[in-house]
């Protein structure tokens, strides 16, 4: 049986936190991202779902954004987290473990009736 995606309304959740965890191993433009989060099991990401969330980032100050020239073709937006990217990773990081923690135990429950 293949993989289910993960819901839009999860995928809209923990975008932002993904995006900061691929960026934490380094400096990656849009089609990158994309493909990082693929391999990770997040499925195909639009750029329409993409590009809004790293704007608010680049706004909030989480990432900082930068052209370089493409080889050959048209140039690219460079993603890196910044300093505050790092810090709010580290603290999303620890809030999304307790509620992953939660949820397990919850979903212990349901495996446990049935």
């Amino acid at each position: 049986m293949p993989v289910k995606e993960p819901s839009s309304g999860w995928l809209r959740g923990v975008l932002p936190l993904a995006l900061a965890a691929v960026l934490a191993q380094g400096d990656q433009h849009g089609y990158a991202l994309v493909q990082q989060l693929a391999a990770h099991g997040f499925g195909t990401i639009r750029g329409g779902a993409l590009y809004p969330v790293l704007g608010r980032m680049e706004t909030e100050g989480l990432v900082e954004a930068r052209w370089e020239p493409g080889e050959g073709g048209p140039g690219r937006k460079v993603y890196r987290l910044s300093d505050a990217g790092r810090a709010r990773l580290l603290e999303e990081t620890a809030t999304w473990q307790r509620f992953s923690d939660s949820m397990d135990r919850l979903l212990e429950q349901v495996t446990k009736e049935e």
